[in-house]
């Protein structure tokens, strides 16, 4: 994630937005209604510098996996004891993060040297290494393969055994969030620079067809509603929920939501979506039905805290603050209610 300055209209906005108000929370919860999500633990960060990017889960042994980009370490996170036990070092400008239960390993992207790193998960010592163009951002995995966005427009293929990579997929520009279908074939890829979503074949490694993003710029963060045929698109110029049919494009509906945008996660048993916002809000967006969405609520965070994970075995929202002036950087954690 390269875009860092909020434009100055947006930093305005948000700041007027809590001169008005004048709390710290902004709800428009409806009579009767429970909050969706409830602030139940903070974890310290200490000594972690600079801009924190994407996380990573293990469930079972309960470790969170933070890529604290501006630091160039991973920090791994005790969730059981709520502390922080290990700092990997060695990275530039660490991004994306993934954690495979399957195989037992630990995946970093960095996007200062395009560096693909492999790490045995119980030991977390070094198994494989992968070096792309450059800009080794965003990660995902489908049926045992592990797919990179870098560098100028590709995603690369990898086979995690042997850190090879088996394929590529050329796009128009930078890949920023993508998603991949878990029951289907394509791959939806925002491209910021090309003001396009892209969808890929990941059997074919083709590009299929472009979507347009004609009323706004900057589409960072993507989440997909696969069984509701639902791609949900953040964008940050104006700063917008842009919900589309995956099946065709067509926009369903926009949403105002607040300034920097940079997480996504749909909730498919709540059928609630949760976004991580840098202006300092986490917004939670209720579906009803797939025509149909309201923002039930705005929560208060912190300038900065725009990453973070929703993890729903655990029930858990985990959001990344940023250290800011006297503020030390820390994981927020919250209870997802029903």
């Amino acid at each position: 994630m390269k875009l860092e300055i909020f434009p100055r209209k947006v930093f305005l906005k948000d700041i007027l937005r809590f001169l008005l108000i004048g709390v710290l929370f902004v709800s428009p919860l409806w009579a009767g209604e429970s909050p969706s999500l409830r602030l139940v633990q903070t974890i310290p960060l200490p000594g972690v510098k600079g801009r924190i990017d994407h996380l990573a889960v293990d469930v079972k042994d309960q470790r969170l996996f933070v890529a604290a980009l501006g630091n160039d370490t991973i920090e791994i996170l005790d969730l059981k004891s709520g502390q922080k036990v290990q700092s990997l070092e060695g990275f530039h400008e660490p991004q994306g993060v993934l954690f495979l239960s399957e195989k037992n390993q630990l995946i970093v992207t960095s996007g200062g040297d395009g560096q693909v790193a492999i790490f045995a998960a119980d030991t977390l010592k070094p198994v494989g290494r992968l070096a792309l163009s450059d800009d080794a951002d965003n990660i995902r995995t489908r049926e045992g393969v592990i797919y990179v966005g870098y560098g100028n427009g590709g995603i690369a293929l990898i086979d995690p055994i042997n850190g090879q990579q088996v394929g590529d997929i050329k796009l128009s520009g930078h890949p920023e969030a993508f998603e991949i279908e878990p029951q289907g074939e394509r791959l939806f890829i925002n491209i910021p620079e090309a003001k396009t979503i892209a969808i890929a074949d990941r059997k074919s490694q083709q590009v299929t067809a472009a979507w347009p993003i004609e009323s706004a710029q900057a589409n960072f963060p993507m989440a997909l509603d696969e069984a509701g045929h639902r791609l949900f698109v953040g964008t940050r110029f104006p700063p917008k929920l842009m919900i589309r049919d995956s099946a065709t494009g067509k926009a369903v509906a926009d949403l105002d939501i607040a300034g920097d945008p940079d997480d996504i996660f749909y909730d498919a048993e709540r059928k609630r979506l949760y976004i991580a916002c840098g202006a300092g809000f986490l917004e939670v967006i209720e579906q009803n039905g797939p025509d149909h969405y309201r923002k039930r609520e705005e929560l208060s965070t912190a300038a900065g805290a725009r990453t973070g994970l929703f993890v729903p075995e655990l029930k858990r929202l985990f959001l990344a603050v940023p250290q800011r002036g006297s503020r030390s950087a820390e994981i927020r954690v919250y209870e997802v209610s029903s």
